[in-house]
C-alpha cells in the first residue's frame, strides 16, 4: 500500500485544527439539542415517564463512557501509529477496536437483560415507573451495538484526520432521532402510540443508522487503514495500549455521574428547586462546553499523530491554537450567562423561585468556564500523548476530590448561594495541576524529542514511548 502525506502534519496547524473540528463540534451541537429535545417529549407522556427514562440515565452514562473511553483510546493509539508510520499495526489497532465494539455491546445486552426486571425497584415502589423504566433500559441495552459501534468508528475515522464523515454519520443518526421521537411516541403518521417505548426504539434506530454509516464511510474512505476481518484475531497487546487511554477516560466520564448524584444530594437539602436549577444548568452549559470537546477531539488526533511523528514544535502549537480557541468560546458563554440568565431559565418554564435561585447560579458558576477551557485542552492533551492517568488525575481532583467537599462546607456555614463558587474552587486548582502537569510532561516527553529527517517516509520509527 502506498500512503500519501497526511494532512495532519504538513498542513498549518491553526487552519487544521479549525478544519477539522468545526464538523466535531456541529455534530456534537446537534447532540446537544436531542438530548434537550428528548426530555421535552418524554415529559409530555407524564411524570412518571420522565422519572423512569432519569432513573435509567445512569445506566445509559455508563453504557456512553465505556464506549466514548474505548473510542478514545482506539483514537488516541491509532494516530500514534499513524505519525511513527506504521501502517499495518494502526490498521490493527482498528481492526481491534471493531472487535471491543462488539464485545461491549455483548457485555451491555446481558447486562440490561439480567438487571432490567429489577434495577427500577431499588428507587421506587410505582409500578408504573417500574414497568417504563424495564422496557426502556432493556430495548436501549440489548439494542446497543449502534451506540458502541458508532462511536469506535467514528474514532477511527478521526484518527486518520477525517472529521467531516464521522459529522455526517453522528448528526443523521441525531436529526433521525429528533424526528422519529414525536413519530413514534405520540402516534403520528399512523405509527402506533408507543409511549416511552417509542423513545427507547427512537433512540436505537438512530443510533444503528449511524453506526451503519459509520461502517460504510470507514470502509470506503479510510486509505490509510487496511480492513481484514477473514483471519483477524485479538491482540492482547493492543487491547492493553488501548486500554492504558481508553480506561483512565473511562473513569474520568463515569465520574461526572459520581459528582451530579453528590451534588444533588447536597442540594437537595435546601430545596428541590436548588436540584431542578442544577439539572437546568447542565443542560445549558451542554451547548457551551460541547464546541470545546468538538475540538479537543480533533486536537487529539493531531496531537497523537505529531507526537508518534516526533514534531514536537507542531504539537506546542497545536496546544496553544486550541487554548486560544477554547478560552474564546468559554468567555463568551460567561458572558452569556452573566447578561441573560433569566432568559436562559425562562426555556424551562422556570417558577420565580427557580429564577431567583438560578440567576445567581448561573452568574457564579460561568466564572469558571475560561480556567475549565485551559484545564480540558491540557487533560486532553495527556490522552492523545497516551498520557491517560494524568487526565484520570485531574479530572477525579476536579469533579470529586475538590467540589463536593467544598460545595459541602459552604452549604453547610454559608448557605445556598455561596455552594456555587465550589466550581470556580475546583476549577482553579484543576488549571493549576494541569500547568503544572504539563510542564513536567514537556520537559520529559516533548522537549526531548528530535523530529525525522523524512517525517512522511514509510520507514518505520522506535516508538517515542
Amino acid at each position: 500500500m502506498t500512503h500519501q502525506q497526511n494532512k495532519m502534519g504538513v498542513k498549518p496547524v491553526g487552519r487544521l485544527l479549525i478544519s477539522m473540528a468545526l464538523p466535531i463540534m456541529l455534530a456534537m451541537m446537534i447532540q446537544a439539542l436531542y438530548n434537550v429535545v428528548d426530555s421535552i417529549f418524554i415529559a409530555q407522556v407524564s411524570e412518571e415517564a420522565l422519572t423512569a427514562i432519569s432513573l435509567a440515565f445512569p445506566i445509559q452514562m455508563l453504557m456512553i463512557s465505556v464506549g466514548v473511553g474505548t473510542a478514545i483510546g482506539v483514537n488516541s493509539l491509532l494516530s500514534r501509529r499513524l505519525g511513527e508510520r506504521l501502517y499495518a499495526e494502526a490498521s490493527a489497532v482498528a481492526m481491534n477496536g471493531i472487535f471491543l465494539a462488539v464485545i461491549i455491546w455483548l457485555v451491555f445486552a446481558t447486562f440490561g437483560a439480567a438487571i432490567g426486571p429489577f434495577f427500577f425497584q431499588f428507587f421506587t415502589a410505582d409500578e408504573r415507573i417500574i414497568s417504563m423504566g424495564r422496557t426502556y433500559l432493556i430495548i436501549c441495552t440489548t439494542a446497543s451495538l449502534g451506540i458502541f459501534g458508532q462511536l469506535v468508528c467514528e474514532r477511527i475515522m478521526q484518527g486518520t484526520g477525517d472529521t467531516i464523515h464521522p459529522m455526517i454519520t453522528q448528526g443523521i443518526g441525531a436529526i433521525l432521532n429528533i424526528i422519529l421521537d414525536p413519530i413514534l411516541i405520540f402516534g403520528l403518521l399512523g405509527f402506533p402510540k408507543m409511549g416511552i417505548t417509542g423513545a427507547a426504539v427512537a433512540t436505537v434506530i438512530g443510533q444503528m443508522t449511524a453506526f451503519g454509516l459509520a461502517v460504510f464511510f470507514m470502509l470506503r474512505k479510510t486509505k490509510e487503514i487496511a480492513f481484514k476481518f477473514r483471519g483477524f484475531r485479538p491482540s492482547r497487546k493492543i487491547i492493553t495500549n488501548i486500554y492504558n487511554v481508553g480506561m483512565p477516560a473511562i473513569v474520568m466520564q463515569s465520574i461526572g455521574s459520581v459528582m451530579t448524584i453528590g451534588m444533588n444530594s447536597i442540594l437537595t437539602t435546601f430545596s428541590a428547586t436548588a436540584v431542578a436549577v442544577f439539572g437546568v444548568y447542565f443542560k445549558l452549559q451542554s451547548f457551551i462546553f460541547m464546541p470545546v470537546f468538538g475540538l479537543v477531539t480533533a486536537m487529539i488526533s493531531i496531537v497523537g499523530f505529531n507526537y508518534g511523528a516526533r514534531q514536537k514544535h507542531r504539537i506546542t502549537r497545536t496546544i496553544r491554537v486550541a487554548i486560544f480557541i477554547s478560552m474564546s468560546v468559554m468567555l463568551s458563554g460567561t458572558v452569556l450567562f452573566q447578561l441573560a440568565p433569566q432568559a436562559l431559565l425562562r426555556m424551562f418554564d422556570a417558577s420565580p423561585d427557580m429564577l431567583a435561585i438560578g440567576t445567581k447560579a448561573l452568574r457564579i458558576i460561568s466564572l469558571s468556564f475560561p480556567l475549565a477551557a485551559v484545564a480540558i485542552v491540557f487533560s486532553s492533551s495527556f490522552q492523545a500523548m497516551g498520557k491517560g492517568m494524568l487526565s484520570l488525575i485531574m479530572s477525579a481532583t476536579r469533579q470529586l476530590v475538590v467540589i463536593l467537599p467544598v460545595a459541602y462546607l459552604l452549604a453547610k456555614n454559608s448557605g445556598l448561594d455561596s455552594v456555587w463558587y465550589a466550581f470556580l474552587i475546583s476549577e482553579a486548582v484543576s488549571v493549576s495541576m494541569s500547568i503544572v502537569m504539563f510542564s513536567q510532561v514537556y520537559a520529559k516527553k516533548i522537549r526531548v524529542l528530535v523530529p525525522l529527517e523524512h517525517p512522511q517516509s514509510s520507514t518505520p520509527v522506535v516508538n517515542p514511548e
